[in-house]
């Protein structure tokens, strides 16, 4: 097979048609300069709940769309289960079994599992909210300082320190966010910079999807990465 060259590669790539620039510090850095954060965010089951409970959800949500004042994206993304791993692990378990009876029972587990996939596709729901920031709105300096913040000219340091300054920026929207949010019983974290290339390149290749835990929100508070 003949490999294109170079140029054809980078010119032939998809990755002129993505938006992204970077991936780095649990930020990701768009190509015009704004970033953003990745929030996985936990479910409630709404039903399940009383009606004062509901009530109280619901006025926390309300709350916390009226104290925003910057935009925010909320995504639900549904993929196939990929059950595998589970099966596997299933597997393991009956190898490791003493009990005859237990065993045969755990290989008619696995059997039926098996079966029942096969038959309905079973879906895994992911939410996330996407935090922005974006440095020419906050940026206060002169037409030169805009302009930097803008293009990212300047020096290295400058633009490191440019960086470093929209960064804390975006972590205290990100602060914000959970804080207004946490009222409603819901459970956060960021994303970090290896769970986010997991995250788009599954988003770009959904064939290629294999459904991984990032975190277990159950036990996860929202923190500063």
């Amino acid at each position: 097979m003949e490999f294109l060259s170079t140029n054809k590669v980078s010119n032939s790539s998809t990755t002129r048609f993505v938006n992204i620039k970077s991936l780095e510090d649990g930020v990701v850095r768009l190509k015009n300069g704004n970033l953003r954060s990745v929030l996985l965010v936990s479910s409630i089951n709404f039903d399940l709940k009383s009606s004062d409970e509901q009530d109280a959800i619901i006025m926390a949500y309300q709350n916390f769309l009226n104290s925003l004042d910057f935009p925010i994206q909320i995504i639900i993304s549904s993929r196939k289960l990929n059950i595998a791993p589970y099966i596997n692990k299933v597997s393991r378990s009956a190898k490791t079994q003493h009990n005859e009876l237990l065993r045969l029972q755990t290989l008619e587990y696995k059997s039926f599992i098996e079966s029942l996939t096969d038959r309905i596709n079973i879906m895994s729901k992911f939410f996330y909210i996407v935090v922005p920031f974006a440095p020419i709105e906050k940026s206060n300096g002169g037409i030169l300082d805009k302009i930097i913040a803008a293009f990212g000219g300047g020096s290295n340091s400058k633009r490191q320190e440019l960086y470093e300054t929209h960064k804390n920026q975006l972590w205290q929207r990100v602060d914000h966010v959970a804080a207004a949010l946490g009222g409603t019983g819901l459970h956060f974290t960021a994303l970090n910079t290896e769970e986010l290339i997991e995250l788009f390149y599954n988003s770009y290749n959904p064939s290629a999807f294999v459904k991984k835990a990032l975190k277990d929100l159950d036990k996860t508070e929202i923190s500063r990465i």
